[in-house]
């Protein structure tokens, strides 16, 4: 735990200006696609969540996070996906236009990567050791609200890929006791059955086995599990608190 917190410091202390850039230009395109949507808008943002995914890979993992075990293949994982974004501008598969649904959802979502700093704090926690809006978790729920709001077309490998991501997370809470990725977590579950209730819904003309009506009651089975996990999760780490 104590190189996982290390790893953080050394990233917060030499990239908060980067952070701060980076978090304001997220602000502004998102902003833009609420009130101007125009087609330049969403080319920008699709360029902005590939160059955030790279800068994830690149120099998160890269480069600060050299020393963890494992950090290179959560790189190309990270990579992967802004590879996935890039795919997504040349074949123009989400829209990125404002749907209007999930909207109190999504904003909650969008305030989530600034409750990870302030979650931190409350736990004690001081600067630079804390999580930031540009981390691997806050980039990946922010992520989940773009594609909440913005696409009607559900990209369902990157949800697929931001589901994975999202049970790592939950099992750093378990391991090394971070409570702040309870906030991926629980966006997590009623996120996996948006995502995947949609593309049932969209293929429910056609013919599948298992049947439309199996894979829906396959897929709320599925949350119940993962919520279970989180609820068992969070109990456990309610007992070591109590023991301290």
């Amino acid at each position: 735990m104590e190189t996982f917190w290390n790893t953080i410091a050394a990233y917060n202390a030499a990239t908060w200006p980067a952070q701060l850039v980076l978090t304001g230009i997220g602000v502004l395109l998102t902003t833009l696609l609420v009130k101007r949507p125009s087609r330049g808008v969403r080319i920008a943002m699709k360029l902005y969540m590939a160059a955030l995914n790279f800068w994830i890979a690149g120099v998160y993992f890269l480069v600060y996070c050299e020393p963890r075990q494992y950090h290179s293949p959560q790189a190309l994982f990270w990579a992967i996906m802004g590879c996935i974004w890039l795919y997504d501008l040349l074949v123009k598969h989400a829209s990125l236009e404002r749907t209007g649904h999930h909207t109190i959802f999504a904003r909650v979502l969008f305030a989530m990567p600034f409750l990870y700093p302030l979650c931190s704090l409350a736990l004690g926690r001081s600067f630079p050791e804390i999580t930031s809006p540009v981390m691997p978790c806050s980039v990946a729920v922010f992520t989940i609200g773009v594609m909440l709001a913005f696409s009607e077309r559900i990209n369902i490998v990157l949800a697929m890929f931001l589901c994975h991501w999202a049970l790592i997370g939950l099992s750093k809470v378990y391991f090394f006791g971070i409570p702040e990725d309870y906030l991926m977590a629980c966006s997590i579950v009623p996120a996996l059955y948006l995502f995947f209730r949609e593309y049932i819904q969209a293929h429910e003309n056609r013919i599948t086995k298992p049947s439309v009506r199996v894979l829906n009651s396959l897929l709320v089975i599925l949350c119940l599990i993962i919520g279970a996990f989180i609820l068992f999760t969070l109990l456990h780490q309610l007992d070591l608190f109590a023991e301290i």
